[in-house]
């Protein structure tokens, strides 16, 4: 029998990476995070005398920090407590964006904050995978939550029948980033957002047609 899919990102949605990424951009290479506004890494990061990163060498960085560095990483409050709720009646599946190598670890990471559930590693916009997923599940209904605006924009023109919410759970890169434009609702902490998801699954209708063209 179909039931209720949330599709969830990871990173700034359940467990939390700039803050950490920051401090250890600072103690293994002297560079410090700036204000990233609008959620553009590109701009984010500089050398010790102001000089920005560019983004060219901004991904070998990520790239270091995972999977080596992952359990630098603190869990999102409310978080799990939500997940724990949410799979009590719907199936759940972590759609992250990192390298295939890092499934794995991810996988692991996120059993040791409680979460066990199947996580799927992504390159590019979401869009994609999500229809895929959709089709597999046959579900009553869904709901996608991802701190990126970009990938609300990708499913909203794969999948438009999914409820997008846009979450971004870093308190310090919150206010700097507007909300998704693709996304019907901005919620920034779990227990709201919780609420929010309930309500979709209870309706069980797909997401209202946004006047937007994706």
């Amino acid at each position: 029998m179909s039931r209720p899919l949330l599709i969830c990102d990871c990173d700034e949605v359940l467990l939390h990476m700039v803050r950490h990424f920051r401090v250890w951009l600072r103690e293994r290479h002297d560079l410090r995070w700036s204000v990233m506004e609008g959620g553009d890494f590109g701009r984010a990061i500089n050398r010790a005398d102001g000089e920005p990163v560019p983004p060219e060498e901004i991904w070998p960085l990520l790239d270091q920090f995972f999977p080596a560095e992952m359990e630098r990483q603190t869990l999102v409050p409310g978080a799990g407590e939500a997940l724990t709720a949410l799979a009590r009646h719907a199936d759940i599946v972590v759609l992250t964006n990192l390298g295939d190598h890092c499934r794995e670890h991810r996988i692991d990471q996120l059993a040791r904050h409680g979460i066990r559930h199947r996580v799927e590693t992504n390159h590019g916009g979401k869009g994609g995978p999500v229809a895929a997923l959709i089709a597999e599940y046959a579900p009553t209904v869904t709901v996608f939550v991802d701190d990126l605006a970009v990938h609300h924009q990708s499913v909203a023109k794969h999948a438009p029948e999914v409820h997008r919410l846009h979450l971004v759970a870093e308190p310090d890169l919150a206010p700097h980033i507007p909300p998704a434009p693709y996304a019907h609702a901005r919620i920034d902490d779990w227990a709201a957002a919780l609420a929010w998801i309930e309500a979709r699954f209870a309706a069980g209708v797909p997401a209202p047609h946004m006047e937007k063209t994706a």
